[in-house]
């Protein structure tokens, strides 16, 4: 297993010249499976240019934490839904009043997009999870509800003893325990980390980690690696990076920084992720 990140910024798409380094990407995940089978997570801005890598794809699978316009924005521009040899199947949260395929197909209709959902050429097909565990081609995935306003969850990757969590947006300070079970003993953590500090204490019940809080959750889950991931729209590379040393020394381990275009392989016994 491998995996590589296409979009890490959190809350708005965010290109420009303070964003370089680490990117402006809303969120989206590409995990390359063993089968060959795409397994992505998350629809931000960043699927947009992972979905040019798939022409001629004939299966795809979705993974969504939630439907907040950060993880869903790009889905619109993904280039498999325009092709009617290709099944999508998507997994998400229930949703309350409505489905996950109804609320997808309204996101994907006018007034909000130019077509119908009944228009797109693929073939999509929708499964609802919530604290679960199941099987894809040999890769391992489970699921868990997290502290974020709405139904969300984050996942749990496994395949021939790699292991990755992600967990984009989590609020440990109200759950203390909220993602541990899913990051526990990981090889890669990819953890919410958008605020510092002093930012937290404005925006308590946003749905977000604090550096205090990204730390705590580090040091009891300790993974392999610890990646700050769903960066603040407002931080440029040079506040992440000093938003990185802070972590560290809360954290009292090294922690990097998820960037756009961020391979990570080479942290489990198997030597992938």
């Amino acid at each position: 297993m491998r995996a590589t990140i296409w979009g890490c910024r959190g809350s708005l798409a965010t290109p420009g010249a303070a964003t370089v380094r680490y990117g402006g990407n809303t969120t989206s995940l590409e995990i390359q499976t063993g089968s060959g089978v795409p397994v992505l997570v998350d629809a931000g801005t960043g699927i947009r240019d992972l979905g040019r890598t798939l022409a001629g794809e004939t299966q795809v699978h979705l993974l969504l934490t939630h439907l907040h316009l950060d993880h869903v924005e790009g889905l619109g521009f993904f280039a498999p839904l325009f092709d009617p040899a290709c099944t999508i199947r998507i997994w998400g949260p229930p949703q309350d009043g409505a489905s996950l395929a109804e609320r997808v197909a309204a996101y994907l209709s006018p007034p909000f997009f130019p077509l119908r959902f009944e228009e797109l050429p693929a073939r999509i097909e929708f499964t609802e999870v919530w604290e679960e565990s199941w099987q894809l081609d040999g890769l391992m995935i489970r699921c868990a509800p997290v502290q974020h306003p709405g139904n969300t969850v984050g996942y749990r990757f496994e395949e021939e003893g790699a292991s990755l969590a992600f967990i984009p947006d989590n609020e440990p300070a109200l759950d203390r325990d909220s993602g541990l079970t899913l990051a526990e003993d990981a090889d890669v953590l990819l953890h919410d980390a958008q605020f510092t500090n002093d930012e937290y204490r404005d925006r308590v019940g946003w749905g977000h980690s604090g550096l205090t809080h990204f730390a705590n959750l580090v040091r009891r889950a300790q993974p392999g690696r610890a990646i700050m991931f769903h960066h603040d729209p407002a931080h440029s590379d040079e506040q992440l990076e000093e938003m990185r040393l802070r972590a560290e020394q809360l954290a009292g381990r090294p922690v990097e920084l998820a960037a756009d275009g961020l391979a990570l392989a080479g942290a489990s016994t198997a030597g992938s992720v």
